[in-house]
Parts: structure tokens; sequence; C-alpha cells
């Protein structure tokens, strides 16, 4: 499991994605410093608000999106397991048959 950092509410976010927006004049980097936020989480945080909103370029995933790849990623991962768990108990019990 990935070791995450520190965790923002979504009304932080949402603040500090309307905070730079408001100041476009102001650098990346400076807002993410005046925010108290690392500059590489502020601007994947806008990005993704930038997709949200409909400015997506082809392949990129909103937010919705990503979750619910994320579960059928987990889905598809736990049937795979229960498939592999029914193929050794059907040769286990096909090799008593015989």
């Amino acid at each position: 499991m990935k070791n995450r950092g520190k965790r923002y509410s979504k009304a932080f976010k949402r603040e500090c994605i309307d905070y730079v927006r408001k100041n476009e004049d102001i650098p990346m980097s400076e807002s993410a410093d005046n925010l108290g936020v690392p500059n590489s989480t502020l601007q994947r945080w806008v990005k993704q608000a930038d997709i949200d909103d409909g400015n997506a370029k082809k392949g990129e995933l909103t937010s919705t999106e990503r979750l619910e790849f994320q579960r059928l990623k987990r889905e598809v991962r736990k049937l795979k397991m229960e498939a592999e768990i029914l193929k050794k108990a059907t040769a286990y019990f096909a090799k008593d048959r015989w």
C-alpha cells in the first residue's frame, strides 16, 4: 500500500484552487508557499479541477471517472484471485476422482 502524506479536506482543496484562479498573476510556487502546501500537490489539484470543469484533453479522466476506474481495477483483481482459487480447487477435487 502507498505511504500517503498529509490529507487535506475537500473544502481546503477547493479554497486553494479558487485562490490560484483568482490570483493568476502570482506564480504557482509562491501560491503554494502562501497556502502551505507542496507546489506539485497544488499543481495537481488545479489540473484536476480544470479537467473536472470540462477543460480536459483527450484521455484525461475526471475525478468521478478516476474513482470508477480504481473501483473496477479492485474488482478485476478480486475476480482474478477468485478464479485462481476455483481453478486450484477444481484441480484438487478432479485429482481425487481419478
